[in-house]
């Protein structure tokens, strides 16, 4: 049995044929590395996060792997009513193989042993295999990935230690290894070790700056390797410069991994002072300085981020003390760190945010602006710093939460796997998500985001038509944003929340009240400014509805609601009776991702406006193929159209037999 590299199963030499179920492919690997009975309720929460039937789709994955495994006299899948082995005695498994000699010691092995276990695990675990929507099987791989990496390192630095002084191949094994471990010291070590006794050592130094750069984007200590190297040349090592001692200094810090924890809700986050490479402003007051203290304001101001005070990274970077180890200091999840430059009249601000433990760039990115007008222009800036900091930071916390089993999550995780759902745009999703902040709920009552997340679920269901209760999805939508308030009315996604259930129950000068308070709040908040276009451009100004989706998009131009954001600006050229852009518009909407029937509607409907009725055919066919019954009361009831614009869409849509629908959802 192979499981290091493709998974393949051979017996007698010959190879048998796998099913091609992946799922059928990571039940025989887990079963294999466990080497002991697993019950089956274990397996149907690592492989099938919230299936139908996921005894009767195990049931299928084990009888799939009888037909590989089993023999006509030996049954080698082994099961009782509570749980599922694999006889694995006279098997070989690559694998196992290798984890027994790393247990005994890769010293106490043969060379044949060693060069034929080096054979065998030339490939990662499960090599290729992905599985969606099974979270926990996902941490389980890549920890056993982690697992078997560091196997493969010590069996190859063994192998490199025994290879011949005179002999080419340790070179081979220093490649792998440095592959598999890039910024493991001992395998930097071995290699100038091996690179200095055959007198190359234009090829060392040449890797050693390459090393130093490699280490240096990670934002780690490179010195050993230098150090390393000094030695081995002869060369007398340089005092360094000594530390400068830090006084005691009054911060915030998050707790650290050893204290016990409050129940999570924010992710913490320093920003160093950004590095003055630029005139001073006319103020005389250096522009980093001021840009920085914005960015921790307005950071603040989310209400999303546990944000360290200006005074403390301030005292830290006064004292030399870089972003990284400021991060390790406070113990915060991330540090933003940056470098104001201007030339030739324009303003380039470089900023880069790097996750603290595992020393990883997050975003890094050039913002610039014109000079010509220093105070509007530096607001901008900051704002597209914010909101690209609050943005990166929600996707790697999604991230981070989908890679946890759901019964594990803390609050702040549950909220981020809820937003990892509600983002789909689809009814089981929507479900999903809707638990998730429940779940999150549970765990912190006064969770002021969950609460805005779980509104957004019932608006939803409502605007989309996902459930058949319309009228209590509007009200529960008003009832949950209300709680978000409650919770905290300084949040902006709690106005935000609340500004959508207002515009659902009808009420729309109320709702724009709210969306204008949510960015009052926070002006890099990006949702406020599309929601408010969003309102605008149906029923009240066209031109504030554009100029608030550009806003909004620019904030954030990777946002998963770009396709709202674009289809707003389309509804809005409508209204202006600009057909041919609102075409151009709905068209770059609806090739967004996760764009919902509603938006392909606008799409089918400019381009008849536009005079482009072939392409609107086509955009009627998805919606047909989508939702067959779906049609223009569908459309017309999930907006507030005004009379006129109403009128625009029903006589376009007969041009292209979008008629029809269920009038029962039309609200109006």
């Amino acid at each position: 049995m192979r499981l290091l590299g493709a998974c393949g199963v051979s017996r007698s030499g010959l190879s048998v044929p796998l099913p091609r179920s992946r799922k059928v492919r990571a039940l025989l690997a887990f079963l294999t590395l466990e080497q002991a009975p697993v019950s089956r309720s274990r397996l149907c929460d690592l492989l099938w996060d919230i299936p139908n039937d996921p005894r009767g789709e195990l049931r299928w994955c084990l009888s799939k792997l009888r037909t590989v495994l089993d023999e006509p006299s030996r049954s080698r899948v082994v099961g009782s009513n509570d749980s599922v082995a694999l006889d694995l005695s006279n098997c070989q498994v690559d694998a196992l193989e290798i984890e027994r000699a790393a247990k005994v010691g890769f010293a106490r092995a043969s060379g044949e042993l060693l060069s034929q276990l080096h054979e065998q695990s030339s490939g990662e675990l499960l090599e290729g295999l992905q599985l969606d929507g099974s979270a926990e099987f996902l941490a389980w791989l890549t920890a056993q990935r982690q697992r078997f990496r560091i196997m493969r390192a010590a069996l190859l630095s063994e192998l490199a230690a025994r290879a011949p002084n005179d002999s080419e191949e340790i070179f081979g094994y220093l490649q792998t290894w440095l592959q598999l471990a890039p910024f493991d010291l001992s395998a930097h070590a071995v290699l100038l070790d091996a690179l200095s006794k055959r007198a190359r050592i234009r090829e060392a130094d040449e890797h050693v700056a390459a090393t130093i750069r490699s280490f240096e984007r990670e934002g780690l200590d490179w010195s050993a390797v230098r150090e390393a190297w000094r030695v081995l040349r002869g060369k007398p090592t340089e005092s360094a410069p000594p530390r400068a001692s830090i006084a005691p200094i009054a911060v915030e810090i998050a707790p650290s991994e050893g204290e016990p924890r409050v129940v999570r809700r924010r992710a913490s986050i320093a920003v160093m002072p950004f590095r003055d490479e630029a005139e001073r402003a006319p103020s005389g007051r250096p522009i980093a300085e001021g840009m920085t203290e914005d960015v921790i304001a307005r950071l603040a101001r989310l209400r999303v981020l546990f944000v360290i005070a200006r005074g403390t990274v301030y005292a830290l970077g006064e004292r030399g003390i870089d972003a990284q180890e400021a991060g390790r200091i406070l113990n915060v999840d991330y540090v933003a760190s940056g470098v104001v430059r201007s030339r030739e009249g324009r303003l380039s601000v470089l900023v880069e945010l790097v996750e603290t433990h595992g020393a990883r760039i997050v975003w890094t990115d050039r913002v610039e602006g014109d000079i010509g007008d220093t105070f509007a222009m530096l607001d901008a800036i900051v704002n597209r710093i914010v909101a690209a900091i609050a943005e990166e930071i929600e996707a790697a916390e999604c991230n981070r939460a989908l890679l946890k089993p759901p019964s594990s999550l803390n609050a702040w995780e549950a909220y981020h796997r809820g937003l990892w759902h509600m983002y789909k745009f689809t009814g089981s999703d929507n479900e999903h998500a809707a638990r998730f902040f429940r779940a999150a709920l549970e765990l912190d009552p006064l969770f002021s985001r969950a609460h805005s997340g779980l509104s957004f679920t019932h608006f939803q269901n409502a605007f989309l038509s996902l459930t058949q209760d319309h009228e209590r999805q509007i009200e529960l939508s008003f009832e949950t944003a209300r709680e978000s308030l409650a919770a905290d009315n300084r949040d902006p996604a709690a106005h935000w929340a609340m500004g959508r259930a207002l515009w659902l129950g009808g009420k729309d000068s109320e709702s724009c009240i709210e969306l204008e308070r949510s960015i009052e709040l926070s002006p890099n908040f990006a949702l406020g400014y599309y929601t408010l276009g969003f309102v605008h451009s149906q029923s009240g100004d066209p031109h504030a509805a554009i100029v608030a989706t550009d806003y909004s998009r620019q904030l954030s131009p990777f946002d998963p609601l770009q396709f709202g954001m674009l289809a707003s600006r389309a509804l809005s050229h409508v209204r202006l009776g600009e057909f041919a852009e609102a075409a151009d518009w709905a068209v770059r909407a609806s090739a967004r991702p996760n764009a919902h029937t509603h938006i392909l509607t606008i799409a089918a409907e400019c381009l008849v406006l536009a005079g482009r009725v072939d392409e609107a055919r086509k955009f009627v066919a998805r919606i047909r193929q989508r939702s067959p019954d779906y049609g223009l009361n569908d459309f017309i009831g999930a907006f507030r159209f005004d009379r006129e614009t109403e009128r625009v869409f029903r006589r376009s849509a007969r041009q292209i037999g979008l008629d029809g629908g269920s009038s029962a959802k039309a609200r109006r």
